[in-house]
């Protein structure tokens, strides 16, 4: 009696999953021709390049058995990832003298973090790190690899990793 709920609820909870994962391309979708009809070409390039990354990563996927693509913390991780490959090349080229490419990299940024909720600030990120340690009882460097896994699964686009992980190591030895 039990397993056939199980199955509905796994279905249902599949469902939604793959309803969300449509709700945000479609948004990729809609950022396009909007950014098309407003012939902004700095927009038009980066929504493709979002997409083709997306669909880079569905490829991916199928090769592990997953044909219906990533899953929408998965396309959280590319925009951050793509995020973060642009905060590196603005150093490298401001480093070069290249002010003309940096301010290109940095609206690329301002164009992927309209797909992104908000996120957390440095206060927000020291109080849910300080959560988590009470959760987990988290006490050494030991728990820092499975408390990070913790804080990419509640927080998957809202929180900057980087920061978080510097916050709990902090904590973690105690300083």
């Amino acid at each position: 009696m039990l397993a056939p709920l199980r199955q509905m609820m796994y279905r249902s909870q599949r469902g939604q999953q793959e309803a969300r994962t449509e709700m945000l391309r479609d948004q990729f979708s809609a950022a396009l021709k909007e950014a098309m009809k407003s012939k902004d070409q700095p927009a038009v390039s980066t929504v493709r390049l979002i997409m083709a990354a997306i669909k880079d990563r569905d490829i991916a996927a199928r090769g592990d058995g997953n044909s219906d693509g990533i899953p929408d913390d998965e396309v959280m991780r590319v925009l951050q990832t793509m995020i973060k490959q642009r905060r590196e090349s603005i150093t490298l080229y401001q480093k070069g003298g290249r002010e003309d490419l940096a301010s290109q990299e940095a609206a690329e940024i301002d164009i992927i973090e309209r797909f992104l909720p908000e996120q957390m600030d440095e206060a927000e990120i020291e109080q849910t790190v300080e959560k988590l340690i009470g959760e987990t009882g988290a006490s050494s460097l030991k728990d820092m690899g499975p408390s990070m896994a913790l804080l990419r699964e509640r927080y998957a686009g809202r929180m900057d990793f980087g920061k978080a992980s510097a916050v709990l190591k902090k904590r973690l030895c105690g300083n």
